[in-house]
């Protein structure tokens, strides 16, 4: 299959993840700038709905007019999702029960952590046990996992016992790619292969990592680590990651290319406002200019903070009940934008809980004692009742049901006469013709 139309169907949770066919003929008619928000519901409508059609039938295959049917929603194909970071790590059983249920709740999907220096902080002793247990949970949730990253300059991914040798650090990273992505087949398809290229021209990160990368360039340092994930995996997909969303970013993506196709299936967005959220004007020239590759969109790490910067770096004040007010309509804008775009496929939120979030700042949707603040509140309305299908209705005279789905996975059932019911699980699809029957 073209990796433009790339389709990956995750058994384990049901999801179809495919960049809708077509889709950049969609974002050519781009709304003027005070209507992005104003129409995000016509297009939410338009991109994330189809029409499924369920046949009640009886024993003898005839159509039974009446029956009481029930559509009710398990999963979304869009991926909401946040990293996952504090798995066993809150501190106290309480923590962590009110961290994974919560969690749980409202996620389809994961992040893991597999940041070279802290996971193989010794050489040749990754902690792959740490991520066996994770994954156990995330199997038992219905939850899809994407690792990150396996290839970044960052002091976090460029361990103190790499050697100086360019040569062995090549064969050192290839090798952990490779081993990695095998690994977790199955249980990891979906992987940030390269985190923020951009960097390596400035030399930004002094690491082993950063030198070997300035030497090679952007565009060999990303594309050997692709190559080598394709071959570990074929079916998996591939992103590049970076924080840097000006031309540069796009010059380095738009040039990993083998005969004329990209060696990436996806594009990661990064998207921390710890200086101020971002307007929809701003979410979505980024989603215009980005979809221009013909790829899905992910927008990797999304960051609205709750509490003011006192000072430069990690300086952070509390969580505000000013700033949780300002964090939920912030981020209910800003995801309304993203998922009414057609060509985003994911959101992952950076972090879940102020406890152990990035850079110490209140940036998450639970405060330090896993208690939700609004903006949890806000996004489980819009992602689990306002974009969820739920409905209960009568078959006509056909003994059929029409009813607009967001597309995901559902559970059917019909109450036939004579009290007996029949029910089975299906997936609502884009581009499928989504017609079911109950027999």
């Amino acid at each position: 299959m073209n990796r433009r139309a790339f389709l990956k169907v995750s058994t384990t949770a049901g999801f179809v993840c495919a960049c809708p066919p077509g889709f950049l003929a969609a974002t050519k008619d781009s709304p003027s700038s005070g209507d992005i928000l104003a129409d995000a519901t016509k297009r939410i409508e338009q991109h994330r709905m189809g029409e499924a059609l369920i046949a009640v039938r009886d024993t003898q295959g005839r159509p039974v007019p009446g029956a009481k049917v029930a559509i009710t929603q398990l999963k979304h194909d869009f991926l909401f999702g946040c990293n996952l970071f504090m798995f066993n790590r809150c501190g106290t059983s309480e923590l962590e029960t009110a961290y994974r249920s919560r969690f749980a709740a409202l996620f389809n999907y994961a992040t893991l952590g597999f940041y070279w220096a802290s996971y193989e902080r010794q050489r040749g002793k990754p902690n792959y046990d740490y991520t066996d247990q994770v994954l156990e949970w995330t199997s038992r949730q219905g939850i899809v996992c994407k690792g990150h990253p396996l290839v970044w300059d960052h002091p976090a991914s460029s361990p103190l016992w790499l050697p100086d040798d360019h040569q062995e650090i090549a064969v050192l990273s290839n090798s952990r790619t490779r081993e990695i992505v095998r690994r977790f087949q199955g249980r990891i398809d979906m992987w940030d292969v390269v985190n923020e290229p951009t960097h390596l021209p400035e030399k930004h990160n002094k690491t082993r990592m950063a030198d070997w990368g300035a030497a090679l360039g952007p565009v060999p340092y990303v594309a050997e680590p692709l190559r080598i994930a394709r071959e570990s995996n074929r079916t998996a997909m591939l992103l590049v990651n970076d924080y840097r969303l000006q031309p540069a970013y796009y010059k380095i993506l738009d040039s990993l290319r083998e005969e004329g196709s990209l060696l990436f299936d996806a594009v990661g967005l990064q998207s921390h406002m710890h200086d101020g959220p971002w307007s929809p004007e701003r979410t979505w020239e980024i989603c215009q200019r980005y979809a221009n590759l013909g790829l899905p969109l992910h927008f990797s790490e999304t960051t609205i903070l709750s509490g003011p910067r006192k000072g430069p770096r990690e300086d952070w004040g509390q969580s505000t009940p000013e700033g949780e007010a300002n964090q939920a309509d912030k981020t209910a804008a800003f995801y309304t934008v993203l998922f009414s775009h057609p060509a985003v496929q994911a959101i992952t939120w950076w972090d879940f809980s102020d406890h152990g979030a990035w850079q110490r700042a209140p940036a998450g949707w639970l405060r330090r004692d896993m208690s939700p603040k609004p903006v949890y509140e806000r996004l489980r309305e819009l992602i689990k009742r306002h974009w969820w299908t739920r409905k209960e209705t009568t078959a006509d005279q056909r003994g059929e049901v029409r009813q607009r789905c967001f597309y995901g996975r559902y559970h059917l059932t019909a109450d036939l006469p004579g009290a007996n019911r029949i029910s089975r699980e299906v997936t609502v699809a884009r581009d499928s013709d989504n017609r079911f029957e109950l027999a």
